[in-house]
């Protein structure tokens, strides 16, 4: 897919700081065709973040509209926008052009409309329509460097909405044949790093593990333990059901969830089991048979990754009530201030307790927390974008080298285009894997390796302090640092 145009006609987001924004992104016939991200530079507080937060937003307004399955929560109710983007529905040769809507119509709350170009002429889609649903992106994949609420948000939301179906399906076994589909909202951060670094390492090819771990002087995954904890004190209580007793004595699991448990059993070099705190906790030593036994369970890296984080999604649960009480209020409400505290390792439902590796010279075992968070963020980078190879993925990506040096700085672009997928290199592909991809940055590596088209400066209006986005005055493309500095920032240079 890609982006074409945002509108934000009314945004609650930030007391409306982009409200009235309208941003021409591309020409509708872009020829580009290798993978080239959007750059959105500027001064911090110029909502950069905001806008990511905003089109998460748009985008889970029309998934709960056609695929309320998948997400259940809308989290901005009323956000009025305008959204173009071109997408290739799976299976189709013809790319088309899309616009979602939702303007507000007299008093009554705003509603979502899909529509498509047909020869010149804008036609409404059924929202309840099959192929309505394949005009949407497969997923929107959210990246923070930290504990970032305002681009976090939309996708805390959608994770909770998938937990709490969780629990409640559990409860009720008869529920469960139809499965729980999976959220479309994505957000990596640093708790799900290790989900995403040990999938690709057990499931990736030789090369993508390499190009992981290159740049941390390691060679492979070593072993790791992980444990699933069910019942303890802040696990909620499964009630009563008419003269049906559970075998589980605190969080219930669906039969998806405990196909998983069971898989890891079998995957697990050794496994110990603690019947009073229903604790499961698999190690693993990493060989060929370690790799082959999760291969036969997984396909891919992406699939072992699901598995990992829809058991990870359980730790919602184990948040206390007046927490989760008050994420939903403040939501609500619009305020942003918070988020839902993370449990505490003790207490989580699912973790990892150790990863190792081995050195380079394979003589010396590493402990991942050893690592740098340079190292850290690069590896969960790569990793997302090696096993996310399949088309229509829109990523989000707030501050992706906020830990990175100078030279991986200036690398990343390079990286990223020729980062080994399960289809082969990105760059090789770009045409039939259709991604986009919008970054925020506050230095200038990323723009002097992108043409200024696809650079966007924000700013702050001196007198109404709204957000304008302007197009860089110099071509940014191989340009000088001190040119993008004064360039995009007004920074002027000693001579």
């Amino acid at each position: 897919m890609k982006l074409l145009r945002i509108h934000i006609i009314s945004a609650d987001t930030c007391g409306g700081l982009l409200d009235g924004l309208d941003i021409s992104l591309r020409p509708q016939m872009d020829e580009q065709t290798t993978f080239t991200p959007l750059c959105l530079l500027g001064a911090n507080g110029t909502g950069k973040s905001q806008l990511l937060q905003v089109l998460a937003e748009m985008f889970q307004s029309a998934f709960h509209a056609v695929v309320c399955q998948e997400e259940r929560i809308e989290g901005n109710p009323g956000l009025q926008f305008e959204v173009d983007y071109l997408i290739r529905p799976h299976g189709s040769p013809a790319t088309v052009h899309v616009r979602i809507s939702r303007q507000a119509q007299t008093k009554r709350r705003p509603v979502v409309t899909i529509r498509k170009l047909v020869d010149g002429a804008w036609i409404n889609c059924e929202l309840t329509a099959p192929e309505t649903k394949e005009l949407l992106p497969s997923k929107v994949v959210g990246y923070s460097s930290g504990d970032n609420e305002t681009l976090s948000l939309p996708f805390l939301l959608s994770r909770s909405g998938y937990a709490e179906e969780v629990r409640e399906s559990a409860i009720d076994r008869a529920t469960q044949s139809t499965g729980i589909q999976d959220t479309r909202l994505m957000l990596i951060d640093y708790g799900t790093h290790l989900e995403v670094l040990v999938a690709n390492l057990l499931l990736g090819s030789d090369e993508q593990r390499s190009a992981l771990l290159k740049y941390a002087h390691l060679d492979d995954l070593h072993s790791f333990r992980c444990s699933i904890q069910l019942a303890h004190g802040a696990a909620p209580r499964a009630p009563a059901r008419a003269g049906k007793q559970s075998k589980r004595k605190g969080i219930q699991l669906t039969d998806e969830l405990e196909e998983y448990l069971t898989r890891l059993q079998r995957c697990a070099t050794c496994y110990q089991y603690d019947d009073k705190t229903e604790t499961y906790t698999f190690d693993f030593l990493v060989d060929t048979e370690t790799k082959t036994a999760f291969r036969f369970f997984w396909k891919t890296a992406f699939d072992l990754y699901s598995a990992f984080h829809k058991l990870a999604m359980l730790n919602d649960l184990v948040i206390p009530k007046h927490a989760r009480e008050r994420f939903s209020k403040e939501t609500k409400a619009r305020r942003f201030a918070s988020r839902l505290p993370e449990p505490q390792d003790e207490d989580k439902v699912f973790r990892f307790e150790r990863v190792n590796f081995h050195a380079r010279n394979h003589t010396t075992i590493v402990d991942y927390v050893s690592l740098s968070d340079g190292e850290h963020q690069l590896a969960q980078l790569l990793g997302t974008f090696s096993m996310i190879s399949f088309s229509n993925v829109l990523f989000l990506l707030d501050e992706p080298e906020s830990h990175f040096n100078p030279v991986w700085r200036m690398n990343l672009m390079d990286r990223l285009r020729e980062l080994p997928t399960s289809d082969g290199k990105r760059s090789d592909h770009a045409e039939t894997i259709r991604q986009d991809c919008l970054i925020t940055t506050h230095s200038p590596y990323l723009p002097a390796d992108l043409p200024k088209e696809k650079v966007f400066i924000f700013s702050r209006a001196p007198l109404t302090r709204k957000v304008e986005v302007s197009r860089p005055d110099q071509e940014t493309y191989g340009a000088t640092f001190d040119t993008i500095l004064r360039s995009c920032f007004g920074v002027r240079t000693s001579p």
